[in-house]
């Protein structure tokens, strides 16, 4: 690739049409004068690998990765960060070297959305993790580094979810600072109650009793949309604040973005973007 010729960068996924992420780093790249480009790649499902290493050879400098990439992304690693090693998972590819180094930002523009976007400190507070798939994986480390006073993981397959107890045993000097229990055994009051399960991507509800919000809790779906989740409406009706998934979408986003382009962008101006998006697209359809 010539110097004069423009970074090129994607995001792989299977499917990856409704992807946002060529919008978002555009309005990245546009907002920090940054000369890339950035598009979606829909990868095979028994082809990624090769669809990674054309990419590559294409001079590719870096790539996200989507559903359902992120396991074969990280067996695919030279080398890992210490999120990617935590998470078993990687979103965000760079190449150095012919060296392919390995990251993931979820959890820590899940934190970043939390704690700055939403003012929402969770050093001290009580917190609730539901699911312990690979997004509940992926948040568990820079949930912990935010030293909470403690992390119950509930989860329907409780033993999925004392397997990232003894995972997060590895990171904390703290003792039973992080705890699992089933869905049905639930108690006590939490500060931060985080959706971290697959259920608000099926349209389905979670049954928490309302006893489980503390005054001034935050309850935090990873999914987003043009309203709220059933998660959020019943944690609203509960009398929590809630927030949903799209500001952790872009802080991710802009996590990778200053991976690999040494700068960080203003991630206020391109939320505001899409959920203005959102927020049209649902005067739309009624």
């Amino acid at each position: 690739m010539g110097a004069s010729e423009t970074d090129l960068y994607c995001v792989f996924g299977n499917p990856i049409a409704h992807s946002k992420s060529p919008l978002i780093h555009g309005l990245f790249a546009e907002q920090t004068a940054q000369a890339l480009r950035y598009e979606a790649r829909l990868a095979p499902l028994d082809g990624f690998a090769a669809e990674v290493s054309e990419f590559a050879q294409q001079n590719g400098r870096g790539a996200n990765v989507t559903v359902p990439f992120k396991l074969e992304a990280f067996a695919l690693c030279d080398r890992l960060s210490k999120r990617a090693e935590s998470a078993g998972a990687v979103n965000t590819l760079r190449f150095v070297d012919d060296k392919i180094e390995g990251d993931n930002t979820d959890g820590v523009g899940l934190v970043r959305d939390i704690v700055v976007n939403a003012g929402f400190a969770i050093r001290g507070k009580r917190v609730l993790l539901i699911g312990a798939g690979g997004a509940a994986r992926g948040a568990l480390l820079p949930l912990l580094e935010q030293q909470p006073k403690s992390v119950l993981i509930s989860n329907r397959t409780v033993s999925k979810a004392e397997e990232l107890v003894a995972m997060a045993s590895k990171w904390t000097s703290e003792k039973d600072v992080c705890t699992a229990s089933s869905f049905q055994d639930v108690s006590g009051e939490f500060d931060l109650i985080i959706n971290a399960s697959s259920a608000s991507l099926m349209g389905e509800s979670i049954a928490l009793p309302n006893t489980l919000y503390a005054p001034q809790s935050l309850a935090y779906d990873m999914m987003y949309g043009a309203e709220l989740t059933p998660f959020l409406k019943n944690a609203q009706n509960a009398g929590s604040m809630v927030r949903d998934g799209l500001g952790m979408l872009i802080e991710q986003a802009a996590e990778a973005f200053a991976i690999w382009r040494g700068v960080r962008p203003d991630t206020q101006r391109v939320f505001a973007q899409l959920r203005g998006a959102l927020s049209a697209a649902k005067d739309l359809s009624t």
